[in-house]
């Protein structure tokens, strides 16, 4: 199974109040999104998190270690580059950088940290899933949020991601 998700902001008490987050503590929300995430990911699942894992002064490493599933990264404006890295080569992750396209049952999605307006083969089909925005942006054509904020703090499956808009309109 392929899992979608973003914003998770590990360790980053300020998103809590930014985003209306229902946690007491950032102790209390960190709990509860590994729980989240565990709940639905399997550990032989593929995950493919599009940005602000952790809070930048903080190592994902404590994070990932209690995390289900393979997972992949796009680094987004909090995520810390180094640590990241780290991360990388201890193979607790696969860090893609800022952007990437993968396919699934010949199906093109455009992952990024960031919403675009048009993105690589849009016009013939292929979905694009950002983050960063905490469900603040609609969405156009075949885009969408996939950060926790939007799915009740859980990664949400490429199969609902499909299913949501493939009705769409191409952009």
């Amino acid at each position: 199974m392929i899992w979608l998700t973003a914003d998770h902001h590990f360790g980053h008490a300020n998103i809590i109040k930014h985003c209306n987050r229902p946690f007491a503590s950032v102790r209390e929300m960190d709990q509860a999104l590994i729980v989240h995430w565990n709940a639905v990911v399997g550990k032989n699942d593929t995950v493919w998190h599009l940005g602000d894992f952790a809070f930048k002064g903080l190592h994902p490493r404590e994070y990932l270690a209690r995390l289900n599933g393979k997972i992949n990264i796009l680094h987004g404006n909090h995520d810390n580059l180094q640590y990241l890295e780290q991360c990388r080569q201890w193979g607790m992750i696969e860090w893609h950088g800022p952007v990437r396209e993968i396919k699934w049952e010949k199906k093109k999605f455009w992952l990024s940290h960031y919403a675009h307006r048009t993105w690589p083969a849009s016009h013939h089909g292929a979905f694009h899933l950002y983050g960063h925005s905490h469900g603040n942006l609609p969405s156009f054509g075949r885009s969408m949020d996939v950060g926790v904020d939007n799915f009740n703090f859980y990664p949400v499956s490429i199969d609902a991601v499909v299913k949501t808009l493939e009705p769409k309109e191409m952009a």
